[in-house]
């Protein structure tokens, strides 16, 4: 999570569709992937919507003369979103901080999409070629040195969001969203456990042979290594047995 904002409202051009009827009142997240907005009112049927950045387009941030300064945009469904089609939106912030979140949302999709080139799939998952690494610190600290040298207007938005109010989850690389900035540091492992080179270089041998069907993402082919031997036959049990 860069920044949070709290009492911000969203409404959708496209009503037809029930749920994206009425002014939605609540908070708006922005991550390193998206931005997120959840609902203040349990009874609201839009109880959360996601923005990956890879899905907006037509980003504007609005200043009337009177009324509270308010980004639109258009967002795309993406599949298993639960809607279809594409949609405008304008997410008004009451309290200010419009510009300055609208600031760090285009600077963190302009380095979160630098990598992306897929847009119907999800990218491939390419197996760590290192040592195993501690977890982050907490998600809300932000990074000392930055993001590519940029570091987001905290100051803007000092609050901390609640506490598990947003599910967050390391994504396999190379999905575009910004690095956590922090250095990572091996882990010292389990107690009593030891790494054992060999068996890691065997089972990196047999990973990088490895492949899958994408018609059948579920089910994926290894190859046995090259010692693999094939179990004795009938006859050649019975005979060492009598021996």
């Amino acid at each position: 999570i860069l920044i949070f904002s709290d009492k911000v409202s969203l409404e959708w051009q496209n009503t037809a569709d029930p749920v994206f009827k009425g002014t939605k009142k609540g908070r708006i997240y922005l991550t390193t992937h998206r931005m997120i907005f959840n609902a203040a009112q349990g009874s609201e049927k839009m109880q959360s919507f996601s923005f990956p950045f890879v899905t907006l387009s037509n980003m504007q941030l609005e200043q009337p003369v009177f009324g509270a300064n308010y980004i639109r945009g258009t967002v795309v469904a993406q599949p298993n979103g639960n809607w279809q089609g594409t949609n405008e939106f304008k997410l008004t912030f009451k309290n200010g901080g419009a510009i300055e979140f609208g600031q760090a949302m285009l600077k963190a999709a302009s380095l979160a999409t630098r990598s992306y080139q897929n847009q119907n799939g999800p990218p491939p998952y390419t197996p760590p070629n290192a040592q195993w690494y501690a977890a982050p610190p907490p998600a809300y600290g932000p990074a000392p040195t930055g993001y590519y040298g940029w570091m987001p207007p905290t100051n803007t938005f000092p609050d901390q969001p609640p506490q598990n109010t947003v599910y967050m989850t390391d994504a396999p690389p190379p999905y575009p969203g910004l690095p956590s900035g922090y250095q990572g540091q091996p882990s010292a492992g389990a107690a009593g456990m030891t790494h054992n080179p060999a068996a890691f270089a065997k089972a990196q041998e047999a990973a990088q042979s490895a492949y899958y069907d994408p018609n059948q993402p579920q089910m994926a082919y290894v190859p046995p290594p090259a010692y693999y031997e094939n179990p004795p036959s009938y006859e050649q049990a019975i005979h060492k047995k009598d021996q």
